[in-house]
């Protein structure tokens, strides 16, 4: 008897004058998937890198009704067609931000009609983004914006370690002020329904202090008796098994990561350091709260080795197998 059809998934290319075209055709030679970028950008490093791929450009009406078949050695492509020609490797451009601006713009407007079940992202550069004027810091608040989700949070997955994130990208000088109780309520049930779907049950969530030593009772900072530990309470209330305020130097030991199955982090940095020590070329960023799955690599653009033909898609090829998890409950 034949299993469910897989999930349609749209893969974006990223910078294009990063890593991200390169992994992209590299991963989306075995997968079934729609790759979003622009055509003369993936010609161009197929030819640089020798790779013998066949490229069926598609428009987005032309997969409402399913994805084409795929013969082998070809991918799928919606073709953005912003870029006339390929933008140099290597380097931060206005031109290679705005296209893969635009690529993430077509593939969320590709899930919420219901044509991708799911989004798969390439890395972006957030300097390329300023210089063509796009007002965003990164993905997790684009999908945010353009869905229009109030209550959304980035979560970091591998099968070492899970990290979600109560604040992100922002000044780590206003991170203090920007945690509520509330905040951290919010995510950590996201990081309950999402890990939980992962994991195929329930984590235990470890909610970190801010503070070193978590305040050391009030002595260097009041934020876990003020706001944390009310969290931990109400999440408590809803039936999460969540611990802590937990000293951040000792949440990572190997017995931490045992006990855990989620760490609810309070600033970018605090969960990205252990995070990619631990599962750099693994690891899969995930947006939670979104009405429909989308994950990316963990790492950024690459620009030292782009065009070379040396960047590993492994996080990339994660990232699809998380985004298919995510759609099939499990993993």
């Amino acid at each position: 008897m034949p299993g469910p059809p897989a999930p349609r998934l749209a893969l974006t290319i990223g910078d294009p004058a990063g890593i991200g075209p390169e992994i992209s055709l590299r991963a989306a030679a075995g997968a079934d998937a729609v790759l979003v970028g622009d055509r003369c950008v993936l010609e161009e490093t197929a030819r640089r890198l020798g790779l013998d791929i066949r490229i069926d450009s598609y428009k987005l009406e032309d997969l409402a009704g399913g994805f084409p078949a795929q013969q082998a050695g070809h991918v799928r492509l919606l073709d953005t067609g912003i870029l006339p020609r390929p933008v140099p490797p290597g380097k931060a451009c206005a031109e290679g931000g705005r296209a893969a601006f635009r690529a993430i713009e077509l593939a969320i407007e590709g899930a919420g009609s219901g044509v991708f079940h799911g989004v798969v992202t390439g890395p972006i550069n957030k300097r390329a983004f300023a210089m063509a004027g796009i007002g965003f810091p990164g993905h997790t608040e684009i999908f945010a914006a353009r869905t229009g989700t109030k209550n959304f949070a980035m979560l970091m997955y591998s099968e070492k370690i899970a990290v979600g994130l109560a604040t992100c990208h922002q000044p780590l000088r206003s991170v203090p002020d920007s945690l509520t109780t509330a905040r951290l309520v919010e995510v950590g049930h996201l990081l309950d329904e999402s890990v939980g779907r992962l994991l195929g049950r329930r984590p235990r969530i470890a909610v970190l202090g801010l503070n070193p030593h978590a305040g050391e009772e009030g002595l260097f900072g009041d934020e876990e008796e003020r706001v944390i530990r009310p969290a931990i309470e109400w999440l408590q209330r809803d039936g999460i098994d969540a611990e802590g305020p937990l000293p951040p130097d000792t949440a990572f030991t190997p017995a931490a990561l045992a006990r855990y199955g989620a760490h609810l982090c309070l600033y970018h940095d605090q969960g990205l350091i252990p995070f990619k020590a631990l599962a750099f070329d693994t690891g899969v960023n995930v947006t939670m709260g979104i009405p429909f799955v989308r994950t990316s690599v963990d790492h950024g653009t690459a620009y030292d080795i782009a065009g070379k033909g040396t960047a590993d898609p492994a996080s990339l090829r994660s990232a699809i197998a998380v985004a298919r998890a995510l759609l099939a409950h499990t993993v």
